[in-house]
Order: C-alpha cells, then sequence, then structure tokens
C-alpha cells in the first residue's frame, strides 16, 4: 500500500525536470492508494512541497496555479491512509522541523506513539495524526550528529522503528541524492541514463529505464544520477541483484480500453499462456523457475499448505482440488492472516505454497517466514520478479501475466490457479504418483485454456446487458460445488470489491444449514453449474440447489456449457461457457462473473479501477 517515487537527475546534462518525472510516476502507483498525494523538490538549497488530500487530480490541480521551481531531486506519494484520516495534513511527504529533511513511507511504524512522545519532550510541534512525521524528525535530529549524512540518518533511525515500512529521504543541503530504507515493504531502484528512480514498483519508472535493482530486507540505499550505494542498517556493503524488467511501459497502460480491468479481462487468454510458456522440456518433463528444493526433499512431503489473502486465497481453493486429486497428499488452503496465529502443525516435511500477486503482501510474507522458522519448504507463486516473497522462498513459479493496475485482480487469479496446477503436476511427476502420458495429457488441456477463455469474451455482451438489468439490486448470492464453490466466492468478492453491495458465495450444499433464509421475492443468485459429464451427481445435486431457491422467488442467473440443455426450465439466465474436463471450469466459469462485476459498478456510476477504501498491494498487516 502507498505509492513511492524518488527521481534524482543531472543538472546540465540530459535528464528531466523532477517534478514531471515524480507526478508521472504517481500517476503510474495511483492503484496503490489514493487518499491523498503530494512532492517534495529539492531547489536552491531548499525545500519545496505541495500536498492534497484525494487523487493524484487534486494535487496536479493544486500545481497548476503555482510558480514551481526548477529542480532535479525530487520525492512524491500517493497514500493508503492508516494512522490519522485522508486530509491535507496527513498527506505525504512530511518534513522536519527546520525545514530540511522530507521524507515519505509506507508501512506502519509500530512504536510510533512512544517516539512521538520522545519528540514532544525535546519542544518539536508535531503537525499531523500520522506515524510517519516522526521519521522526519527523528532524521533531521540525527543529522548533525552524523556532519550530514542522510544515509547514515537513516540508518540509524532506521534501527528504532519497529515494524514494517519503506522511508524515502531528501536533504535541503544535498540535492544530488535521495536515500531509502525498507523493512518488509517494497521498494525498488531504476538506473537511467544520468538519472536514476525510486520507486514502490517499477510502473513507477518503465517508460525511462527497464534496468533495476533489488533491494533485500534491512537495507538503506543512497541513489545518485551517476551510482548507488546499498548498505545494511549496520552500515556494512551488502549485494544487491540487478534485473531487466520483462515488460514495457505499454503494457501498463489502458491500451484503448476505458479501463484497466477491462484491459486486464481481456488479456487473460495471453496471460494464463505465458504462465505455461517454457515449463515442459525437451524430455517432457515439466520444469519449474527457481527451483531450490530437491526432487528428494519432494518426496518427503507429507503435508501441503496453500497459504494467501483475498483473490490468491480463492485461486488456492481451486488448486487445493486439483493438487490432491493427483499428489494424493493432503493440501490444506490457509488465510494467510490467520495462519501463524493458531499454532499449526508445520514440520520439515510440509510444503507451503504461499501465493501473492505482487510478491509483498506482508499476511503471506510473515506466514511463510512462519512456515520457514518451523522447518518447511516455501514454493512462492508470484508475478513480479524481483519482490521479497520469491527472494526468500525456497522455490517460485513465476506467473509471468504482466502489469496488473486495476485494484481488484482478474488475469491474477486465472494465472495463480494454472501456476498451482503446474505445481501439482511437478509434484506429481517427481514423486510417481502420475504416469507421463496422464500429465501430458493434462498439459494439453491447460494449453487449450487460452482459446477457450477466448471463446468466452467473445460471448460476454449478454453478462454485460443482464449487469445493466440487476444495476439496483441490492444483494446478488453465488454458489457452487466442488471447484465451482471458490469460484462463487470470487464473484461475490468482485461485486463486494466494485459495486459496494452485499453480496456473498456458499457451498450449494450448505444451502439448506442457513443460507437459504436469505433467499426472498427477486434476489438475483448466480448458480455455477458443473460439467454434466465428469460428475453426475454433483450436477444433478445443484439442479435440486437450483429448484430450491427459484420456488422461494430467487432470479436464478446459471453459468452452464454449452449443451447442457437441462438447466434451461430452472434458469432466468443462462450464460454459457465453453465445455471444460471439471478442474479446468473455474478458468472459463470465472470470467463471466468479473465482467458482470465490472459492469455492474460501471452502471453504478463506481470508479472500477480504484475502488474506495483499497489499495493493490496490501503491505501491512
Amino acid at each position: 500500500m502507498c505509492g513511492i517515487v524518488g527521481y534524482v537527475g543531472t543538472p546540465g546534462v540530459r535528464s528531466h525536470n523532477a517534478l514531471e518525472m515524480v507526478v508521472s510516476g504517481l500517476r503510474r502507483l495511483e492503484y496503490r492508494g489514493y487518499d491523498s498525494a503530494g512532492v517534495a523538490l529539492v531547489a536552491d538549497a531548499q525545500l519545496w512541497t505541495e500536498k492534497r488530500a484525494g487523487k493524484i487530480s487534486n494535487l496536479v490541480e493544486a500545481l497548476g496555479g503555482q510558480e514551481v521551481p526548477v529542480s532535479h531531486t525530487g520525492i512524491g506519494h500517493t497514500r493508503w491512509a492508516t494512522h490519522g484520516g485522508p486530509t491535507d495534513r496527513n498527506a505525504h511527504p512530511h518534513v522536519s522541523s527546520d525545514s530540511r529533511v522530507a521524507i515519505i513511507h509506507n508501512g506502519i511504524i509500530e512504536n510510533f506513539a512512544e517516539l512521538r512522545e520522545e519528540l514532544r519532550e525535546t519542544g518539536v510541534v508535531l503537525t499531523s495524526e500520522t506515524d510517519s512525521e516522526v521519521a522526519a524528525h527523528l532524521v533531521a535530529a540525527v543529522l548533525p550528529e552524523v556532519d550530514g549524512d542522510l544515509a547514515e540518518a537513516l540508518r540509524q533511525v532506521s534501527r528504532r522503528l519497529e515494524g514494517a515500512f519503506t522511508l524515502v529521504a531528501v536533504d535541503a543541503d544535498r540535492p544530488d541524492v535521495i536515500v531509502g530504507a525498507r523493512r518488509n515493504s517494497p521498494l525498488v531502484v531504476g538506473i537511467g541514463e544520468n538519472e536514476a528512480f525510486l520507486a514502490s514498483d517499477v510502473a513507477a519508472f518503465i517508460e525511462h529505464t527497464r534496468e533495476a535493482i533489488e533491494l533485500g530486507q534491512d537495507q538503506v540505499v543512497e541513489v545518485r544520477a551517476t551510482g548507488v550505494t546499498v548498505t545494511d542498517f549496520a552500515g556494512n556493503p551488502a549485494e544487491v541483484t540487478p534485473y531487466t524488467i520483462d515488460w514495457d511501459a505499454a503494457a501498463a497502460e489502458k491500451g484503448g480500453y476505458d479501463l484497466f480491468m477491462l484491459k486486464e479481462i481481456a488479456e487473460q487468454p495471453r496471460a494464463v499462456a505465458d504462465t505455461l510458456r517454457g515449463r515442459v522440456g525437451r524430455d517432457g518433463r515439466l520444469a519449474l523457475d527457481d527451483m531450490r528444493i530437491s526432487d528428494a526433499e519432494f518426496r518427503e512431503v507429507r503435508k501441503i499448505i496453500v497459504v494467501a489473502c483475498g483473490t490468491a486465497f480463492h485461486a488456492g481453493l481451486v488448486a487445493k482440488y486439483a493438487i490432491e486429486h493427483w499428489t494424493r497428499i493432503p493440501c490444506e488452503v490457509e488465510l494467510a492472516s490467520e495462519f501463524r496465529y493458531r499454532d499449526p502443525i508445520v514440520d520439515a516435511r510440509t510444503l507451503v505454497i504461499a501465493v501473492s500477486q505482487s510478491g509483498e503482501t506482508m499476511d503471506t510474507l510473515m506466514a511463510m517466514r512462519y512456515a520457514r522458522e518451523q522447518g518447511a519448504r516455501v514454493l512462492a507463486i508470484c508475478n513480479t520478479v524481483g519482490s521479497t516473497m520469491p527472494r526468500e522462498s525456497d522455490a517460485v513459479l513465476y506467473t509471468n501475466a504482466g502489469p496488473e493496475i486495476a485494484v481488484a485482480s482478474t488475469k491474477a487469479f486465472l494465472t495463480q490457479i494454472v501456476a498451482a496446477y503446474l505445481v501439482g503436476l511437478y509434484l506429481a511427476q517427481v514423486r510417481g504418483n502420475m504416469f507421463g502420458d496422464e500429465i501430458r495429457a493434462i498439459e494439453r488441456e491447460l494449453e487449450e485454456m487460452p482459446n477457450r477463455v477466448d471463446l468466452v469474451l467473445d460471448t460476454v455482451e449478454g453478462v454485460r446487458a443482464l449487469a445493466r438489468e440487476l444495476a439496483d439490486a441490492t444483494s446478488v448470492l453465488f454458489i457452487g460445488r466442488h471447484v465451482g464453490f471458490p469460484v462463487a466466492l470470487e464473484g461475490a468478492l468482485k461485486l463486494k470489491e466494485l459495486a459496494y453491495m452485499h453480496a456473498e458465495g456458499f457451498a450449494a450444499g450448505e444451502l439448506k444449514h442457513g443460507p437459504i433464509a436469505l433467499i426472498e421475492d427477486g434476489v438475483p443468485v448466480v448458480v455455477v453449474m458443473p460439467p454434466k459429464g465428469g460428475r453426475q451427481s454433483l450436477h444433478g445435486k445443484i439442479l435440486s440447489n437450483i429448484q430450491e431457491v427459484r420456488a422461494r422467488g430467487a432470479r436464478t442467473i446459471v453459468i452452464a456449457e454449452e449443451g447442457d440443455e437441462s438447466v434451461v426450465p430452472f434458469a432466468d439466465h443462462v450464460i454459457r461457457i465453453p465445455p471444460t474436463p471439471t478442474l479446468m471450469q473455474p478458468l472459463v466459469a470465472t470470467v463471466p462473473l468479473q465482467v458482470f462485476a465490472c459492469e455492474m459498478a460501471t452502471a453504478r456510476g463506481l470508479d472500477v479501477d480504484q475502488p474506495r477504501n483499497l489499495a493493490k498491494s496490501v503491505t501491512v498487516e
């Protein structure tokens, strides 16, 4: 959460205006938080700041009426509020009492209360309600003691802070440098020609450079236009890993679509294909990205635990069915935020699969760290190269889905399912649970899925019309069985996120145990119908569920395969999807629900890409 941008260029040679660079970067990072935004520039040995509550457009409007100094060094921030409401005075950057230091912050400083009290006792007047402001005053207080060395001041302050944080600071007396520190919160360096960047996400600078440097845990970085110096919090030199970003600026643009979410829904066939690409070696065997778990260790696994949050949790629920079926290993799926607090049974024969689009989801990161402390092996499924979770895992499988800017995940869900399926097949291969030709057959089924998702996308106009028709509904219920149950949960989550309405997903067999009390005249109930071929008993049982809710006045919307005519007498609306094997059905059945939620929110006049109170990457607990 929160978007951080820092820029430093070289006066007199090819570089850019700092304000333009910072604001441009903030626009690309607004998905990380949009409660307020602000900038700080270093010019003529002084700090110049502006900040405004609300979206970045409010900041830009405020900047438009001012004479802004020319600067080659600046920082900017777009906020997701934690401590203190979304107001002008709580917006970042925060400036020290002597107007020398400006800082921006992502995360939560857990011991801020005692630090605020300490500052008050020294006569410092705090002007905001935030935890972040204390860092600016602490850095300014240390600077005279370290001969103006901003990096050393930030190191000393960072050692005093508790919690998760990224801090980026500038000093009015040092216009050639920006300094950043990170603990449990993302920060990446971009290396350009005669200029350099700091940011929460490479999207902030991808338009200007694709050369980046990973920063590790508890590191401080000094960024100049001419080079980068990285140390740990104690001041010791630290090793860093340069890498080249494998997508370009166009991938982070809307590309002619009205909404990022619409673009990302449309990108799902390609995203699924890219997740699958390169996984089968010349010998016909599966290979994953960065495997530091031996085959012998995989053969010793006796339990699998998937840890994830939100949409990724739903992807894990889908994956459980396939992984258990293919490997015959018990598989649990846990909410990462609850995992380490219930004293889970984890040991050296446990494989933990940590799933996160960003690779920075704090609850999931802390869950996997806990698992490793207990001796478990951890495999990360992630979309972001260089993020924390892949670096701290024993193995990683990248989804290669490209940037996902809309806050509500779409292509992340499909690609995480595919990636988890690949992990399940890889385990089955290593452990000998399946013959090679059986694995090849499932691989071929997966390779067909991009085309089938494309077919769904070609036929969703009726789904959009239905969403507009139901735009005034106050509640929508979703039911499914087997892998259709997590799809129902995901469909409900999308409506909650985007349309701000009551939506619930249920296992259809649980209707009679309570949820059927919610059914009243006209309530829309979306039903994910299982394939008729593979699990006849489930197909018949969910037909009975449809009749149960319809008899009580529900308006039934049934997602069913082409050719399944048995649902027609009991459905007010039928949404058709291509026939697929049971375990593959979530990859096509979810897509109409994404479109439905997007169109419902649009019809209600809501901001689809930036829904209220949410941010794309949850980097605090």
